[in-house]
């Protein structure tokens, strides 16, 4: 089975960096993956990528050896083993708050006996190798998003699950359950004391850890304190970061 560069990457102790997309497109998806970002993610729970999409934006990455990751819309098993199915690497589950979900999402996940995913890995085969059933297990990562104060409160009990990955975290809506600012780049002392107890729960767990951000200098802070994954800036981002071009121009 081909090996998942993340994993690797993570054994030398470096940080992954992440490119997040929300805009659906295969041509869009080829670009970005042949820029040299060690995985990107696929956002169908707040982006516009359709299962149609998906499926050709995963077929345009695999063009390179960059890392296929989608987030599904919520916890729907059935989601998860399609976005399994059609090649990604790793899926991302938005909003656990207790053990039991996280459990139900890992499960969706894995074959048996360690979950409960069902056979019938189409393109999943076809990216990454006709033993994929039997690997499967060990290489594709099951990321749940700690993104609420429910999540942090019960936080041990989310990373102890057996088959987690990562503990990722949503600082927009954790600012926003935490009662403080929905904003990406967290300085809130509230907000970023919560952040640090994700971080060092997933160490103490020996899982790993990762982090949205929206600028670089944001991005490298959260690598050099020891986020494994961090998300760098978007498609949507590069979009609006037009703005100021256009601004330059007019000026």
């Amino acid at each position: 089975m081909r090996p998942n560069k993340l994993r690797e990457i993570w054994k030398t102790g470096r940080p992954a960096s992440n490119f997040w997309m929300c805009l659906p497109g295969g041509l869009s998806a080829e670009i970005a993956a042949h820029q040299g970002w060690d995985s990107i993610l696929l956002d169908q729970q707040h982006g516009q990528i359709g299962y149609e999409s998906m499926c050709a934006m995963l077929t345009a990455i695999s063009t390179t050896d960059t890392v296929p990751l989608v987030r599904v819309p919520w916890n729907e098993p059935g989601d998860v083993m399609r976005a399994l199915d059609a090649g990604a690497y790793g899926v991302m589950c938005p909003s656990v708050e207790t053990a039991e979900e996280c459990r139900r999402f890992v499960g969706a996940c894995r074959y048996a006996p360690l979950g409960y995913r069902s056979v019938g890995p189409r393109r999943a085969m076809l990216y990454a190798g006709s033993d994929y059933v039997a690997h499967a297990n060990d290489t594709l990562l099951s990321i749940i998003q700690i993104e609420t104060k429910k999540g942090v409160e019960n936080l041990e009990e989310i990373a102890s699950v057996e088959g987690l990955d990562m503990l990722y975290i949503g600082p927009s809506d954790l600012g926003l359950s935490l009662g403080r600012a929905v904003q990406a780049d967290q300085t809130d002392p509230v907000v970023v004391e919560a952040i640090d107890k994700v971080l060092a729960q997933a160490k103490r767990s020996g899982i790993r850890a990762g982090i949205f951000c929206k600028s670089v200098d944001y991005a490298r802070a959260m690598a050099a304190k020891g986020f494994d994954l961090v998300t760098v800036t978007s498609d949507e981002g590069l979009l609006l970061a037009g703005g100021d071009w256009r601004a330059r121009f007019s000026a």
